[in-house]
């Protein structure tokens, strides 16, 4: 059994987005769930968030969750996952979806689309070491690889919607620079917004950035809100 927590407001809108906290692989961080939710369903967007395993639980024990709750989610129509840090990570590696990885939890599908914020792409490449060790378990540079989204990303890896701050310490600029040049390559239509400042780990940024207004367009686009 899924547990899907929802706000309060719950509208009826075309689609839903299911959100998936930060926190290294070994926390989630509850305004990049709770407050994000609830500003959807403010907004008139379907939203849920995910409490999925983080360490000791390794892949791909929170891939599958996330996998599973897209697919029950989805018979209120298509399904983004936005995801914040690792939780982008995670995001991302169910955006992108292996043929094992989806025959695993039965033959689901990937996600309609994804949001990524500031997050963790790369596991071999300017790596988030934390991240990598939480998850994986391991210091192999093999698993890794298999991780990073950016070497996961193929032509139906759905539509992408990222942002970053380019002086972000903590999950360099880097990791979203490589993931928008991948969907590229394979021609996957992806909107990144680069902000000159702001710390790691902003959530909804109130007042400081504002990349939600692009956000609620974008979903519009998508059939989702």
């Amino acid at each position: 059994m899924i547990e899907l927590h929802t706000p309060d407001q719950n509208p009826d809108s075309p689609g839903t987005v299911l959100v998936l906290a930060g926190g290294g692989y070994h926390d989630r961080a509850e305004h990049e769930s709770v407050d994000v939710s609830r500003f959807l369903a403010d907004h008139g967007v379907r939203a849920a968030w995910l409490d999925y395993p983080v360490a000791p639980a390794r892949y791909p024990q929170a891939l599958h969750l996330v996998l599973r709750a897209v697919a029950e989610l989805r018979s209120h129509g298509p399904v983004a996952v936005l995801g914040f840090s690792a939780g982008g990570h995670l995001a991302g590696t169910a955006a992108t979806a292996t043929a094992d990885e989806l025959a695993a939890v039965g033959g689901l599908a990937r996600p309609d689309a994804a949001v990524l914020c500031y997050p963790v792409v790369s596991m071999v490449d300017h790596p988030h070491l934390g991240s990598r060790m939480n998850l994986l378990g391991t210091e192999e540079d093999a698993p890794a690889r298999a991780l990073s989204v950016e070497l996961r990303v193929d032509a139906d890896t759905p539509p992408v919607f990222a942002w970053h701050t380019a002086d972000d310490a903590h999950v360099g600029v880097e990791h979203s620079l490589a993931l928008t040049a991948a969907l590229r390559r394979h021609q996957v239509p992806v909107e990144l917004h680069v902000y000159p400042h702001g710390r790691h780990g902003l959530g909804l940024a109130d007042g400081l950035i504002d990349w939600t207004t692009p956000l609620l367009r974008w979903l519009g686009e998508q059939g989702i809100a």
